[in-house]
């Protein structure tokens, strides 16, 4: 079976993956945008524990566009890339990419750069730590 992928390649790491399934359609018979955003908050959320070592929050979206709809049986692929690290907050660009049910090619639906704050038990915002630490 042959794999295609068109749009260039997906930037990032492959942090999830999940079939789009009937319940997550609207009335056209597409996936809802915002089941695809959602799938990114928390694919974005991932690399944001993993880069800040415990809790993140996400506090902003930049424009999104959806460039392909999503349809049933594509599984939707989210890579995730940490941009930039400041002391308490990061920006981490995240890419949505449908995986065809049928061929199998591989093309990007979608990408934003959201922006996570770490926070203590209590809420709070707290230092990210060093990469190396």
């Amino acid at each position: 079976m042959a794999e295609h992928t068109t749009n260039g390649a997906p930037r990032g790491n492959l942090t999830v993956r999940i079939s789009a399934m009937p319940a997550d359609t609207n009335a056209n018979g597409d996936i809802f945008g915002g089941w695809v955003l959602s799938r990114m908050d928390q694919a974005g959320g991932i690399a944001g524990v993993e880069r800040a070592r415990g809790r993140v929050v996400t506090i902003a979206v930049d424009a999104m566009k959806f460039i392909r709809p999503v349809r049933v049986g594509d599984v939707l692929e989210v890579y995730t890339e940490v941009e930039s690290v400041g002391r308490t907050s990061m920006k981490i660009h995240v890419e949505a990419w449908a995986r065809r049910f049928e061929t199998h090619d591989q093309e990007k639906v979608t990408d934003a750069t959201f922006t996570f704050v770490a926070i203590d038990k209590d809420g709070r915002p707290r230092p990210i730590p060093p990469e190396d630490a």
